[in-house]
C-alpha cells in the first residue's frame, strides 16, 4: 500500500568507497566478484547465462510452506529501532550519519531534511509528534525520514538493509534508466531511487512516494518501509517491493500519470458494458497500476508472490488463509480476488515464452479462493464472469495504453519481462539452491536485483525447498550486488544503468 500524507541495468559496477567499501571489508572480505561491463540495463540485454536451456516446469508445490513463512513473519511484532523523540539527540545522530550516505543522497535527501528540521526546532518537532500519535500522517513521515538516515548511518540490520536498498534501487532504475526510457522524458519529480528503512510492523510494506517527500521536505527521493521481521523471514513480502517501488514510487514521479490511467481504465470498461466495475477499478488506480508495474518489473514471481503473501496475512490475522472476495468501498485496494485475476492476466501479456503457463498457474490459484456469494465490491454483487472480464480488460489497458504523461508510451513498452530475464532467473535459482557463497563474474553480468528476488521466490516455491535457507542466501547475494553499486560510491551517479560505454564494434572478447 502507499502511505500518503492525509489531505490525502547494463550497469558497470564501480567499486564504491566509504561506507559501502568498509562494510564489504568487514562482512564479505575476499568474497566480492568484480562485475565486468554489461551490455544494457534493458531487460533484453546482457545475456550471460550461456546457451538457452529448456526451462523447468512451473513448480509451486512448496507454496504452503512459503505461506507459513509469511504467517510467522506477520506474527512477529518487532518494532525495530525506537523513535528518535529527543530533538537534540536526533540532530547529533544525523550529523554522525552524514558520512554514511553517498553524495547523491546527502545532497537530495539529508540536507533538505535537516534544513526543515532546523526550522522546526525542538518545540515544532515535539508539536508535530504530538498531533499525530498514530504516526500515520506528518509525524509518521517525519520519523520515517529520520529513521531512514539513521538506520543507514548506524548499520541497523547491516546485510538486510543493503540488500533491501539494492532491490529498491534496481526496480527504480529499471523504469527510469535511459536504456529502457528512450523517447520518454525524465519524470517530473523523483529521479533517484527511494531510500529504505525498517519499522511499523502493523503497517506492513508501504512507501512515502516522492511527491509527498518533495512537498513536505523538498527531497528528491521517497522512502520505502518493510517490517523488521522481513530482514530475516517472510520471503514472499520481498516480491511486494515491485508493487511499492516499481509501482507507487514510479506512478507518483510523473505528474498526471495516475489520473490518466484511471480515466483510460474507466472508459475502457464502460465501453465493454462494465461501467460500474470501471468506476471501481478507476477509483483504485494507485494500487491497481502498482500491481501491474510490479509484475512488469519482476515478472511472474511478483504475481504468484502476491497470492501467497495475501493468504499468509489472512491466516495470520485469524482468517482461513484465502484471498478476500469482498472489497469494501472504503478500501483503496481492489479485493484480493480481483488482484489475483489481474496478476494472472498481466503475466499473460509479458514477453517471455512461459507467460501463458505462469498465467494459468496464477489464475488457477486465484480461482481456488473464489466464493461467488461473497463477491461484493463497494456494496454491489458482481458475477465471477464479470470480475474476471474486468480484470483482463484492466490488465490489457494498463500494459498497452499509451499515456500522454509518458510521451505517448505505454508502461509495457518501457518495462517488461522477457526470455532473457527468465534465463537469468534460472541461473540465480541454481545458485540459491546450491548455496554458492558468491556471485561468479561470468554469471552475474547483466543480472540485477529483480532477477535475484524473482529467483528467490520461485526457488522457494519449488517442492521440498528450504525457504529460510534460500532467503538467507538471497540476502547475502543482494548485499554483494549493493557493495558494487556505483550510486553508493563517491560519484554523483543517478542511474547506474546509464553508466556504460558505447562500443564501435562487437569485439569477440565482449561476445559471451
Amino acid at each position: 500500500m502507499a502511505r500518503q500524507e492525509q489531505g490525502g541495468k547494463s550497469r558497470q559496477r564501480v567499486r564504491p568507497a566509504g561506507r559501502t567499501a568498509t562494510k564489504a571489508n568487514r562482512l564479505l572480505a575476499g568474497n566480492i566478484a568484480t562485475r565486468p561491463p554489461a551490455t544494457g540495463r534493458s531487460r533484453a540485454g546482457g545475456v550471460t547465462a550461456g546457451a538457452r536451456e529448456t526451462p523447468p516446469p512451473v513448480d509451486i508445490r512448496n507454496l504452503p510452506a512459503c505461506i507459513q513463512d509469511i504467517v510467522l513473519a506477520a506474527q512477529d511484532v518487532d518494532p525495530g529501532p525506537p523513535e528518535p523523540l529527543d530533538f537534540h539527540q536526533l540532530r547529533g545522530r544525523l550529523e554522525a550519519a552524514r558520512v554514511a550516505l553517498p553524495p547523491l543522497y546527502r545532497e537530495s535527501f539529508l540536507v533538505p531534511f535537516v534544513r526543515v528540521l532546523d526550522q522546526l526546532g525542538p518545540q515544532g518537532y515535539a508539536e508535530v509528534l504530538m498531533k499525530d500519535p498514530q504516526r500515520e500522517r506528518e509525524a509518521g513521515l517525519l520519523l520515517d525520514v529520520a529513521q531512514t538516515i539513521l538506520q543507514n548511518g548506524e548499520d541497523y540490520q547491516l546485510i538486510a538493509t543493503d540488500a533491501f536498498e539494492e532491490v529498491v534501487s534496481d526496480l527504480y532504475d529499471g523504469f527510469l534508466s535511459a536504456e529502457d526510457r528512450r523517447g520518454v522524458e525524465p519524470p517530473d519529480l523523483g529521479v533517484i531511487p527511494p531510500l529504505v528503512k525498517w519499522g511499523n510492523p502493523t503497517f506492513g510494506p508501504y512507501t512515502w512516494p516522492v511527491d509527498v517527500t518533495s512537498q513536505v521536505f523538498d527531497m528528491g527521493a521517497g522512502v520505502v518501509n518493510l517490517p523488521p521481521t522481513h530482514a530475516r523471514t517472510g520471503l514472499l513480502a520481498w516480491a511486494a517491493l515491485g508493487h511499492e517501488v516499481g509501482g507507487h514510487d514510479i506512478l507518483h514521479a510523473d505528474v498526471g500519470l495516475a489520473d490518466e490511467l484511471s480515466e483510460a481504465v474507466t472508459n475502457r470498461l464502460a465501453s465493454e458494458g462494465l461501467a460500474t466495475l470501471g468506476t471501481y477499478w478507476g477509483e483504485r488506480i494507485d494500487e491497481t497500476a502498482s500491481d501491474v508495474l510490479g509484475i512488469l518489473n519482476m515478472g511472474p514471481a511478483a504475481g504468484i508472490g502476491l497470492i501467497g503473501y495475501f493468504r499468509g496475512l489472512d491466516l495470520a490475522f485469524g482468517g482461513q488463509g484465502k484471498l478476500r472476495n469482498r472489497g469494501p468501498s472504503s478500501d483503496p485496494h481492489p479485493a484480493d480476488i480481483l488482484r489475483g485475476y489481474l496478476a494472472g492476466y498481466v503475466v499473460a501479456r509479458l514477453r517471455f515464452d512461459r507467460a501463458a503457463d505462469w498465467s494459468q498457474v496464477i489464475l488457477a490459484e486465484t480461482e481456488k479462493d473464489l466464493v461467488p456469494a461473497e463477491l461484493v465490491l463497494a456494496g454491489k454483487t458482481v458475477t465471477p464472469a464479470n470480475a474476471r472480464k474486468s480484470a483482463e480488460l484492466v490488465a490489457d489497458t494498463l500494459v498497452a495504453y499509451k499515456a500522454a504523461a509518458l510521451e505517448n508510451h505505454s508502461l509495457g513498452s518501457i518495462q517488461n519481462w522477457r526470455n532473457r530475464d527468465e534465463e537469468k532467473v534460472e541461473v540465480m535459482r541454481r545458485l540459491l539452491i546450491s548455496g554458492i557463497g558468491s556471485l561468479p563474474e561470468r554469471v552475474v553480468e547483466g543480472v540485477y536485483a529483480a532477477h535475484l528476488v524473482a529467483a528467490g521466490v520461485t526457488a522457494a516455491l519449488a517442492a521440498e525447498s528450504d525457504v529460510r535457507r534460500i532467503f538467507d542466501r538471497m540476502l547475502r547475494l543482494l548485499k554483494q550486488m549493493h557493495d558494487q553499486n556505483p550510486s553508493w560510491g563517491p560519484l554523483f551517479i543517478r542511474h547506474p544503468g546509464d553508466v556504460k560505454p558505447h562500443y564501435f564494434y562487437p569485439y569477440p572478447s565482449r561476445m559471451v
